[in-house]
């Protein structure tokens, strides 16, 4: 079993920089890959990033690639994402969630089996 809470969501100006945090609660943080979703009001939720369970092969969609970073610590038991050049776009509710380890790159939500219950993240000035 694996718990997940989120923190760090916030209001912040366009341009402007998050870092957004998870921590686990698991026996084994390293048995599992890790990855970040969002989902805006009237939207379906949706793949941000992903890491591996060694944290060596971090993986983005399109929009996030260059403006955000997943990185993780297998020590203590945390996942977070740093999102720069923010824009009002990215407004969302982002969750964290983890699936055993594969080594494969799973995108859709459906390959989750832990979810956090999510921070808001509002982009506005």
């Amino acid at each position: 079993q694996v718990q997940l809470v989120e923190s760090g969501g916030g209001l912040v100006q366009p341009g402007g920089s998050l870092r957004l945090s998870c921590a686990a609660s698991v026996r084994t943080f390293s048995d599992y890959d890790l990855a970040w979703f969002r989902q805006a009001p009237g939207k379906e939720r949706e793949f941000v990033a992903r890491i591996n369970w060694s944290g060596s092969y971090p993986y983005y969609v399109d929009f996030a690639r260059g403006r955000f970073t997943i990185s993780r610590d297998n020590i203590k038991n945390m996942l977070w994402l740093q999102m720069n050049s923010l824009r009002p776009e990215d407004t969302a509710v982002y969750y964290c969630a983890a699936r055993p380890s594969s080594g494969v790159v799973v995108v859709d939500t459906a390959g989750y089996d832990y979810w956090g219950q999510g921070t808001q993240v509002t982009v506005s000035s």
